[in-house]
């Protein structure tokens, strides 16, 4: 992919957040809450699903309360508002390795956006824990506040429209196959995130320098 990119084949930088500006680590959510419930994590992983609460959660169609009291039917546990939530902001371990001179050296020659599937208490987290961060981009997608989740063709449709370019004038960022796969259905241009070396390669192809 990185090869057909050019100086001039791209007009702005769209980029996940989860494991492309932000490492995540799921195992981490699931030891403090079996540490608080006093069972097993794997216990807790098995039973942890991505249903309609999630979704739902990551639309805007349910708040944290709501969420945090269907986890607690799901996962069997009866753990308070406020160790689910201390919990679930575990997910987030720091910034991708590498990341941040990336982005410095990007948003001085390109506008940097950012499009998370995401829901209100991550948010909350993740916006005061790396504002400094997340300082460069534009605008900030996400999921709960615009209604609609990737890989939906309406989600990206949404952000193309507001971003104002054309899909083809797009980069877009992603660790998940099933929303790159979307994001080019729509008409962007997209890069597999397996690691900060796949965002360096292709700035490198753009002629962009880390900042």
């Amino acid at each position: 992919m990185t090869s057909s990119l050019s100086p001039d084949s791209v007009d702005v930088l769209l980029f996940d957040i989860g494991r492309v500006v932000l490492d995540i680590r799921f195992d981490k959510v699931m030891a403090k809450w079996a540490g608080d419930a006093g069972c097993a994590p794997d216990e807790l992983a098995r039973r942890f699903v991505v249903d309609d609460s999630f979704r739902h959660h990551e639309t805007g169609r349910i708040d944290d309360a709501t969420f945090f009291a269907n986890l607690r039917r799901s996962l069997g546990i009866g753990l308070s508002d406020a160790q689910l939530l201390e919990g679930w902001n575990a997910l987030f371990t720091g910034e991708m390795p590498g990341i941040a001179p990336l982005l410095a050296g990007a948003a001085a020659r390109l506008p940097l956006y950012a499009f998370s599937n995401t829901n209100p208490a991550h948010v909350a987290h993740f916006t005061a824990e790396y504002a400094d961060l997340l300082c460069h981009f534009k605008k900030v997608f996400l999921s709960s506040t615009i209604g609609l989740r990737k890989p939906d063709a309406a989600a990206y449709d949404h952000v193309v429209q507001a971003i104002g370019v054309p899909a083809s004038r797009i980069l877009f960022f992603d660790d998940l196959t099933a929303n790159i796969e979307g994001a080019r259905a729509r008409g962007l241009r997209a890069i597999h995130v397996t690691s900060t070396d796949d965002v360096a390669m292709a700035l490198t192809a753009l002629e962009i320098s880390p900042g």
